[in-house]
């Protein structure tokens, strides 16, 4: 999707400005810790950084983290070895092989991936799969080892009956658990075998399903965001302007990130900048400059990189000056 153009967009008001930076580490000194010891292969450093945490869609967060830094597959297995009840290694062995698996098959459209990073892409994802089960064995009441197989049950494609089951046994222990729901809404998208319709009806029934001021109204940003995407930029910025859009995409942020009792949790940041961007294609000026001033000058990848994956902040720079923020 080609970034916003348009006559009046101009950057000047943007010279000399450079307070907006990417989010890292989701702005929490706790992620930035636990990444810093896993980079470090600090496993002991690890393991007090996520006991610190209650297991749940908190420590997922940090479980993410980890499973994203480079090199942890080299260490981790002597953590599974020597832990007396090896659950919490196991999965964050699994959430490694996950991430790694993803980044064998890089972010390039099925048919640009080669036959050998698709097998090298499975092979990860099937070892992922066996950690995965093995912790849930281990520990049954957990949310994570659940969290983490929804996402390599769908690069696998178990199908949607298998993928519903790994959705509803998170949902079973954590009801509004944000990151399962986000992963489920990408299983039921048109690109992973769903459909618009299924799409939109999962983020609506979601966010009403949560209490008010729930992050989950950001599904139905990214709904919209990704049937943007889905039908091409012409198509695409027609379907963003219709009336239905704007007014389901006000209905969601008032009941959401803009409401009184909004919950700023991690992820806080990304919510804000779904609603900016979907209200911003929208046409919906006063409730983009809201939601872009609820997380000042934070820019997370997501989901800048859909309109530009080179430079996300230049997205969002543009978007937030084509609104007047």
């Amino acid at each position: 999707m080609a970034l916003l153009r348009g006559a009046g967009l101009s950057l000047k008001r943007w010279a000399g400005r450079s307070a907006e930076r990417l989010e890292q580490d989701f702005g929490d000194p706790a992620v930035t810790r636990i990444r810093e010891a896993a980079e470090a292969a600090d496993w002991a450093g690890v393991r007090d950084g996520l006991a610190a945490h209650p297991e749940g869609e908190d420590r997922t967060w940090l479980l993410w983290t980890v499973g994203e830094t480079a090199g942890v597959q080299e260490w981790i297995g002597d953590a599974v070895a020597a832990e007396p009840n090896p659950a919490l290694p196991l999965v964050v062995a699994g959430a490694r092989q996950v991430s790694w698996a993803w980044e064998a098959r890089t972010r390039a459209q099925a048919k640009d991936v080669s036959r050998e990073r698709f097998q090298l892409f499975h092979e990860r994802l099937r070892q992922a799969e066996e950690l995965l089960f093995r912790a849930a064995e281990l520990e049954p009441a957990w949310v994570e080892p659940w969290h983490f197989l929804q996402v390599s049950g769908r690069g696998l494609e178990v199908g949607p009956v298998l993928a519903r089951r790994r959705f509803e046994a998170v949902v079973r222990r954590a009801p509004h658990h944000l990151r399962a729901h986000q992963q489920h809404l990408q299983q039921v998208c048109l690109k992973w075998g769903g459909s618009h319709e299924e799409m939109h009806a999962f983020a609506r029934a979601s966010m009403l399903g949560a209490p008010e001021g729930s992050p989950l109204g950001q599904l139905v940003a990214v709904a919209h965001i990704e049937h943007w995407i889905a039908l091409g930029e012409g198509p695409g910025r027609q379907y963003m302007r219709r009336d239905e859009t704007a007014a389901s995409l006000r209905e969601a942020a008032e009941r959401s990130v803009l409401h009184p009792d909004a919950e700023r949790g991690r992820g806080w940041a990304q919510v804000c900048n779904s609603f900016a961007l979907a209200l911003s294609l929208a046409g919906e000026s006063r409730m983009s400059r809201r939601c872009f001033e609820a997380a000042p000058d934070t820019v997370t990848e997501f989901p800048w990189h859909y309109v530009n994956p080179a430079d996300p902040v230049l997205a969002y720079r543009r978007h937030r000056a084509s609104v007047g923020a």
